[in-house]
C-alpha cells in the first residue's frame, strides 16, 4: 500500500470530490475488506456478531465502490493487504483501523484500545506479516463474501 495514503494528512470526506467514487452513505463507520479472503471476511463476520449497536457498515473491496475507494487512497485494485476503515470521512489503515474498530465494540474487545501504546511501526509490522500471508494461511473464497439476508442492510454494494 502506498505510504502516502497512510501517513499524509487527510481532508475529511475527500472522496466526495473524487469523480471516480460514486455517492454512498457515509454517516457510519465502514469497513472495506477483501471479500475473497477467508480471514478478512471472517473478521467482517466477527464485527457483525460483536457490533451490538450495529454501527458498522461493510463493503467488499471487489465491488465498484470498494475499488474506487481503494484507488482514491492509492491502493492497487489487486492488492487488498489492508482493510480500510472509513470513519468520520477519514480513512484508517492497517493497525490504526483495527484498533479503532475494536474500540467501538463492547468489553472485552474494546480493551484492544491499549494497542495505541505500541508504536505504529511495530503494530504495522505484525499487521503486514499477517496481511502478506493471509491467503496462504487461511485461503481464498471462490466468490466474494455474501451477507445473509439478515445482514444485507449493513452492506454497501
Amino acid at each position: 500500500m502506498g505510504q502516502a495514503a497512510e501517513t499524509a494528512p487527510q481532508i475529511p470526506f475527500s472522496y466526495r470530490d473524487d469523480s471516480r467514487v460514486p455517492d454512498f452513505p457515509d454517516d457510519r463507520p465502514i469497513l472495506i475488506f477483501d471479500g475473497e479472503c477467508v480471514f478478512c471476511s471472517g473478521f467482517a463476520r466477527f464485527l457483525l456478531r460483536h457490533d451490538r449497536d450495529k454501527r458498522f457498515r461493510f463493503l467488499a473491496a471487489q465491488t465498484l465502490l470498494g475499488e474506487a475507494l481503494y484507488a482514491h487512497y492509492g491502493i492497487k485494485s489487486d492488492d487488498y493487504e489492508s482493510n480500510i476503515l472509513l470513519d468520520g470521512g477519514r480513512a484508517y489503515f492497517k493497525s490504526d483501523g483495527l484498533i479503532r474498530m475494536l474500540a467501538y465494540l463492547g468489553s472485552p474487545w474494546s480493551l484492544g484500545k491499549a494497542g495505541w501504546i505500541v508504536p505504529r511501526g511495530l503494530r504495522d509490522f505484525f499487521y503486514d506479516v499477517i496481511a502478506r500471508n493471509r491467503i496462504r494461511w487461511f485461503g481464498r473464497r471462490e466468490s466474494c463474501y455474501r451477507p445473509s439476508p439478515e445482514e444485507a442492510d449493513r452492506f454497501l454494494q
